[in-house]
């Protein structure tokens, strides 16, 4: 999928769990941190607390309310 910026701020998140290759995409309708740190909660809080114990972020904007993980799920990032 191409995102251009003509067509808004959207753009594909994506999660991969290294050991077992458990992939997840989800659609950002904005870069805002809040909302991508509730939709990572939704979607990974179905998983067994031993499949999401750590998560490692790169170093984008969208990722400063990181902390809300641990208290949405409790996995330390």
């Amino acid at each position: 999928m191409i995102f251009r910026k003509e067509y808004g701020n959207a753009n594909i998140a994506t999660l991969l769990e290294r050991k077992s290759r458990y992939t997840v995409l989800f659609r950002n309708n904005d870069r805002q941190s809040k909302p991508i740190m509730g939709h990572l909660i939704n979607e990974l809080s179905a998983l067994p607390h031993s499949a999401r114990q750590s998560i490692t972020f790169d170093r984008g904007f969208e990722f400063v309310s990181w902390r809300d993980l641990e208290a949405g799920m409790g996995t330390k990032a």
